[in-house]
């Protein structure tokens, strides 16, 4: 991974919000910078999902576990 060059700001936060954040960074083992950063990563700066997305919250059937060959058949499908 290449190094990239930072730019330092700053950005206000509730004390309530910001102790909450200093908390989770030490839960994680990670700087609370880090955490921002991800989460602006996440939120704004990653483009959405683009075509078909396939949601499935259902038990597997069939003997083709972990096999795409039958893969309609996984999910009831004909």
């Amino acid at each position: 991974m290449t190094p990239m060059s930072m730019v330092k700001t700053q950005v206000y936060f509730p004390a309530s919000e910001l102790k909450a954040l200093h908390r989770v960074a030490r839960a994680k083992k990670r700087r609370v910078a880090d955490l921002v950063r991800d989460a602006v990563r996440r939120a704004w700066l990653t483009p959405p999902p683009t075509g078909p997305i396939g949601l499935f919250d259902g038990e597997l059937r069939g003997s083709s576990r972990g096999s795409s060959r039958d893969h309609g058949s996984e999910f009831g499908e004909p």
